[in-house]
């Protein structure tokens, strides 16, 4: 599985983005998607992630109303919606796929990671 993240970029504080990842290569739809961020000099954390079909949605509790998770499996993707940015928003933020076993919260849970996108939020 390949994974590419897009969508990154400089925002202003308050302003949104919307981040994309597109899987590629021997992919299920019943993957387990979820994005993680790490900032410099910072452990990668948990963001959000979502279920196998898209039913189930998890979200780091600090980040609860202004980010949104959302998958098509037709197309392969997944996305990060990001509303209400911070400077304290600030990472490289990857998209991961993962089969559910040990979890979504937890970056052992995942077997194939993207790239990783750059969001840059400026006060």
């Amino acid at each position: 599985v390949q994974l590419q993240a897009s969508g990154g970029g400089l925002v202003q504080a308050g302003g949104s983005l919307r981040l994309s990842c597109a899987a590629s290569g021997r992919t299920k739809s019943n993957d387990v998607m979820g994005w993680f961020r790490q900032a410099p000099g910072k452990e990668r954390e948990f963001v959000a992630a979502i279920s196998m079909g898209g039913t189930s949605t998890y979200y780091t509790d600090s980040l609860k109303g202004r980010f949104a998770i959302s998958r098509d499996n037709a197309k392969n993707t997944v996305a990060l919606q990001m509303n209400n940015l911070k400077p304290g928003d600030t990472a490289v933020y990857l998209c991961a796929a993962g089969d559910g076993r040990l979890g979504v919260t937890s970056k052992i849970a995942y077997d194939y990671w993207g790239q990783g996108t750059l969001v840059t939020v400026s006060s």
